[in-house]
């Protein structure tokens, strides 16, 4: 027979929105427990600070929310209620002082992601959370009870309120798998398939060039697909292309290849240079130098930039050498990519789809579940990196505690 616990409040999923609707309830004066299926909390969380912890951005809140897109109006209501000022005060709050990086980007000053953590652990503790690990939620029992797979049996969980907060499928090995996407789907919630968000997209590359510049970066770069136009970095992957600028631009790349096969992105290597000043460069005599040179000197090129400018022209079936001044300065800065394919989803930084944003009331509980809230990937939303992934997975974290503190009568 199953173990039984009887409690106010699960919390399924110990990342940032579900620890955040924990201390939510806690506050509360509920009992709260959260269980996570792997060894440790918060993975994807720690693995993010690896990378310095870009916890939010410091933008106009209008414009934070702009990044949101179609969910933009969905989610407004809870990020307004912990917006990244409130996020920046709670982080300090725990001991973790914040700054504002020269790109606007927020990040405490420990640069990571462990100290905050333990922080956070440390009072969810002195306010009662208990966190139960190695707890894999495979759904409700006949009675309505929560049940997991652990390592000593099954366990069933009478809990009053539940928030899901299970991520999205990007990077599953952490704990992020997608694999409650058909126990809600057979109680009737609606659900957006998963798709890479934040991800980067394959090509063709010559063989040549994929040897020699695999791993290479692409700094102050302009990328352009339909009427969108971003600034940033990018890198070269044996297969095709990812990075920074990639991401932000990932969503209609994404959408492009999955409707029609492939996207055509436009580079440009040079985009504080226009093109007549660079066919004026370009008209100069190169004298000996090899055109390789010549491009890095005149226009400052670098090595794989001068690269790409090859793989173009090649996939037009030209010599690059025949291109006149004026033409190989438009090449520069409009270097034509053709995307094929998008990276898988367990590579991807975050996932797009999940449950259907009208399935959740403005408390974030489920219409067809009640007692039932949901919470940060989980839910049908996207954003560019930047700070925008983590802030929304706290606001809405915040959003179904609270939402599910009320349903309790707290």
């Amino acid at each position: 027979m199953a173990d039984i616990l009887d409690i106010d409040a699960a919390v399924i999923g110990a990342g940032p929105a579900g620890l955040m609707a924990a201390e939510q309830l806690a506050q509360a004066g509920a009992r709260v427990v959260v269980f996570d299926g792997m060894a440790a909390p918060a993975r994807k969380f720690l693995l993010a600070g690896r990378g310095g912890l870009n916890l939010t951005h410091s933008e106009p809140l209008p414009e934070f929310l702009a990044r949101y897109g179609a969910a933009q109006v969905r989610l407004a209501p809870a990020i307004e209620a912990f917006p990244p000022d409130a996020l920046q005060r709670w982080a300090d709050e725990l001991g973790q002082t914040t700054f504002v990086g020269s790109s606007g980007r927020v990040f405490p000053t420990a640069m990571k992601a462990s100290p905050l953590l333990r922080a956070w652990l440390r009072r969810l503790d002195a306010q009662g959370v208990q966190l139960r690990l190695r707890h894999r939620w495979t759904g409700w029992d006949e009675q309505g009870r929560l049940r997991f797979d652990t390592a000593t049996g099954a366990v069933s969980v009478a809990a009053r309120a539940t928030v899901l907060a299970l991520g999205g499928a990007s990077w599953p090995r952490l704990g992020s798998d997608g694999g409650w996407v058909p126990l809600l789907a057979a109680k009737g919630v609606a659900i957006a398939p998963l798709r890479p968000a934040n991800c980067g997209f394959t090509t063709t590359w010559s063989a040549l060039f994929a040897d020699k510049y695999q791993g290479a970066p692409l700094k102050n770069i302009a990328l352009s697909f339909g009427e969108r136009t971003v600034r940033g970095e990018a890198v070269i992957t044996r297969d095709g292309i990812e990075g920074g600028a990639i991401y932000a631009l990932s969503a209609p790349l994404r959408d492009a290849i999955l409707a029609t096969g492939e996207a055509r992105l436009l580079i440009a290597l040079r985009p504080d240079l226009a093109v007549d000043d660079l066919a004026a460069r370009l008209a100069k005599p190169k004298g000996k130098q090899s055109l390789s040179t010549w491009l890095r000197k005149a226009v400052g090129l670098t090595h794989v930039g001068v690269g790409l400018l090859y793989e173009a022209a090649l996939a037009e079936g030209r010599a690059l050498a025949t291109l006149s001044p004026s033409e190989l300065a438009a090449l520069i800065n409009a270097v034509p990519l053709r995307l094929t394919g998008v990276a898988p989803i367990a590579r991807a930084i975050s996932s797009a789809g999940g449950i259907a944003l009208d399935e959740i009331d403005g408390a974030y509980m489920l219409y067809r579940l009640p007692g039932v809230f949901a919470a940060g990937e989980m839910l049908d939303w996207e954003a560019p990196t930047g700070g925008y992934l983590l802030t929304a997975c706290f606001a809405t974290g915040l959003a179904a505690g609270r939402g599910a503190a009320k349903y309790l009568g707290r």
